[in-house]
């Protein structure tokens, strides 16, 4: 399945980063355990496996630090 939107971002209250998939109506919301300072590559190949391992494939991962 392909994901409508997904979006990388750092919670500060949980101190990792959260991946959000939306597809359709459905949001799935997953942490991802990479350091506060992982360069932009690290993030998207990180994001691309959680969103693979959810079963959704996406072409655009948006990173908002």
């Amino acid at each position: 399945m392909r994901a409508d939107s997904v979006e990388v971002s750092w919670d500060a209250d949980k101190s990792n980063w959260l991946v959000r998939i939306a597809s359709g109506e459905e949001v799935i919301r997953r942490r991802c355990h990479v350091p506060k300072n992982a360069d932009e590559q690290t993030l998207r190949s990180a994001a691309q496996q959680t969103v693979k391992d959810e079963g959704y494939d996406a072409e655009v991962i948006s990173i908002h630090r």
